[in-house]
C-alpha cells in the first residue's frame, strides 16, 4: 500500500492506493486560499500542515494494512519562507496564482531574466523584502511539497523533487541545479534552498506518521497526473481539466532546444528525474476551462450544475453556428494574449440555451486542440491518442467535442484525479510496488475510449480567436 499526500490549490487530499493502482480509501479537506485585495492569493502553511497530517492520519485510521512508502504532489509554484530554528513561516505563502509581483516580473524581463508571476522567483524575493529585508535570518524556503516533506519529517528534510524546482524560475534551464545568477539578481540566500532530488527515489522518513514510512516520491501535480495516466513513454500526453487546463507531453532525455517558450506557445518542463537522469517535456496552458462552465452556473445561471450542462447541451446537434471563445482570462497557449476577452459569435433569434452551452463545451474543446496542435509544433513529435483527467472529463458531450476537435481518440482516466494515482507511482517505483515504467503503463487502464465521430471547423473556429484576440491592448502588450 502506498500513501499519497496530494497538496491541491483548494484542497488537501490523503489517499490510500493498493498494488493495483486502485485507490482503496481517501479523505478530502477543503483548503481554500484567501484574496485579501484584487489579485492577491495568500494560504496560510500551517493550515495546509495540519490539514496534511489529519488527511493522512484519517486514511491510515481506516485501512490496516501497513503502508510501504509515502507520495507527495503538490500545487506548483506556490511558495513558503520559514524561519529554519522554530519551523515557523515568516509570512502568509503566497499562492501559484498570486500576482503582486507583475511588476517586479517586467522590470526583470528588460534586465535579462524572464519569470513570470506564477513561479516561486520573485514570491521568495518579496518574502524576504518585507520580512528579511538584510537577508540576515536563517530562513528555508520552500514550494508545497518541501513544506510538507519539512512538517512529516519534523524538520529533519529540506528538500525538493526536479520537477518542482524546474518550475521555481530559480533554476538553470538545463536543470543542473540553482541558477546562482537568478539568486544574486533577487538577492535570494542560496542557503536558504531546499536540495533538489530525484522524483523517485527514498529521501527519509515521514516519522510524524505510525511505522514512519518512507518518502520516496515527490512531483509537481501535473507531471504527477501526467504518470498517473501511463505518460512514460515519449508521444504519451495527457490534458487535465480543472478550473484551467494543461497539457503535458513526454518527450525523453534531451531538453527542448528553446530555453523558455517555443515558437507555439509551450514550455519546456522536467517530467521526474530517476537516478539522476531528467525525463523532460512540454507543456502548453489553458488559462480557462472549467471556470466557464462556472460562469454559466454561478454567474449566467443558465445552469443549476457543472453536470447539468451535459443534459443541456445533448438537447441539440450542434451549436447552430453559435461560436464561444473561453478568454475570460485571456488566452494562453499557443497566443499567449492576455488582453483577450471571452467572446459569444454567431447567435440568431433561434439560438437558446442549449446552444449557448453546447457552444461554452466545444470552445474549451477546440481550445484543447489548441493545446495539442502546439505541443506537436513545437515538439515534433505526433501525439497519436490523447489522455485527459480533471472535473471536465466527467462530462461526455465535452469528451466527444474533444475527440471531435483534436481527431483523435480520447482515453479518459480510471479516476477523477490522475495526481494520485501518479504520486504514487513514483512513490511505489522506488520500493518495488511496481517493477519498471512498463509495468506503471500496464497498471491504467482508461475508464472509457471515445473516438470522433464529426469533424469540426477548426478554421471557422480560428477565425473567432482571431475576433477574440486584443480586446485589451495594455494587457495584450504584456508578456513574461
Amino acid at each position: 500500500m502506498i500513501l499519497v499526500v496530494d497538496v491541491g490549490t483548494s484542497s488537501v487530499r490523503a489517499a490510500i492506493v493498493d498494488e493495483q493502482a486502485r485507490v482503496v480509501h481517501e479523505v478530502v479537506e477543503p483548503a481554500l486560499p484567501s484574496s485579501p485585495a484584487p489579485g492577491l492569493v495568500e494560504f496560510d502553511p500551517r493550515q495546509l500542515a495540519t490539514a496534511a497530517l489529519d488527511t493522512a492520519g484519517a486514511v491510515l485510521d481506516a485501512t490496516a494494512a501497513p503502508v510501504e512508502a509515502v507520495g507527495i504532489a503538490n500545487q506548483r509554484g506556490s511558495t513558503v519562507v520559514w524561519d529554519r530554528a522554530t519551523g515557523e513561516p515568516v509570512g502568509p505563502g503566497l499562492g501559484w496564482q498570486d500576482l503582486r509581483t507583475i511588476g517586479r516580473c517586467l522590470e526583470l524581463r528588460s534586465n535579462g531574466l524572464r519569470c513570470a508571476p506564477n513561479v516561486s522567483a520573485t514570491k521568495v524575493e518579496y518574502l524576504l523584502d518585507h520580512f528579511d529585508h538584510g537577508r540576515e535570518r536563517d530562513l528555508c524556503f520552500g514550494t508545497v511539497d518541501t513544506w510538507i516533506v519539512w512538517t512529516l519529517t519534523r524538520g529533519a528534510l529540506h528538500v525538493t523533487d526536479a520537477s518542482n524546482a524546474a518550475v521555481s524560475g530559480l533554476m538553470e534551464s538545463d536543470g543542473s541545479g540553482w541558477s546562482d545568477d537568478a539568486l544574486d539578481t533577487l538577492r535570494i540566500p542560496k542557503a536558504m534552498l531546499p536540495r533538489i532530488v530525484d522524483s523517485t527515489g527514498v529521501v527519509g522518513e515521514a516519522v510524524v506518521l505510525p511505522g514512519a514510512p518512507p518518502i520516496a516520491g515527490i512531483a509537481g501535480d501535473q507531471q504527477a497526473s501526467l504518470l498517473g495516466q501511463g505518460g512514460v513513454h515519449t508521444g504519451d500526453a495527457k490534458i487535465t481539466f480543472g478550473t484551467g487546463g494543461m497539457l503535458d507531453l513526454v518527450l525523453g532525455p534531451e531538453r527542448p532546444p528553446f530555453e523558455s517558450r517555443g515558437v507555439a506557445g509551450t514550455f519546456p518542463i522536467i517530467c521526474r528525474r530517476v537516478g539522476g537522469r531528467i525525463t523532460w517535456g512540454l507543456e502548453a496552458i489553458m488559462l480557462s476551462a472549467g471556470t466557464n462552465v462556472e460562469w454559466l452556473r454561478d454567474d449566467l445561471r443558465v445552469i443549476a450544475s457543472a453536470a447539468e450542462s451535459h443534459e443541456v447541451a445533448a438537447q441539440c446537434a450542434d451549436t447552430g453556428d453559435v461560436w464561444f471563445v473561453p478568454a475570460l482570462l485571456g488566452l494562453g497557449t499557443p497566443q499567449w494574449d492576455y488582453g483577450a476577452r471571452g467572446t459569444l459569435l454567431g447567435l440568431t433569434r433561434g439560438s437558446g440555451r442549449p446552444e449557448l452551452v453546447r457552444a461554452v463545451l466545444e470552445g474549451i474543446a477546440h481550445r484543447g486542440a489548441d493545446l495539442v496542435d502546439a505541443a506537436e509544433a513545437d515538439s515534433g513529435i505526433a501525439i497519436p491518442r490523447l489522455r485527459i483527467d480533471g472535473g471536465m472529463s466527467a462530462n461526455p458531450t465535452f469528451v466527444q467535442a474533444l475527440a471531435d476537435a483534436t481527431e483523435r481518440p480520447i482515453e479518459v482516466a480510471p479516476v477523477l484525479e490522475a495526481t494520485t494515482l501518479g504520486a504514487a507511482f513514483l512513490a511505489g517505483l522506488a520500493v518495488g510496488t511496481w517493477p519498471d515504467d512498463d509495468a506503471v503503463a500496464g497498471a491504467v487502464q482508461p475508464r472509457t475510449r471515445i473516438d470522433p465521430h464529426r469533424k469540426l471547423d477548426r478554421e471557422r473556429w480560428r477565425e473567432a480567436c482571431r475576433r477574440a484576440a486584443r480586446w485589451i491592448p495594455d494587457l495584450s502588450a504584456v508578456d513574461f
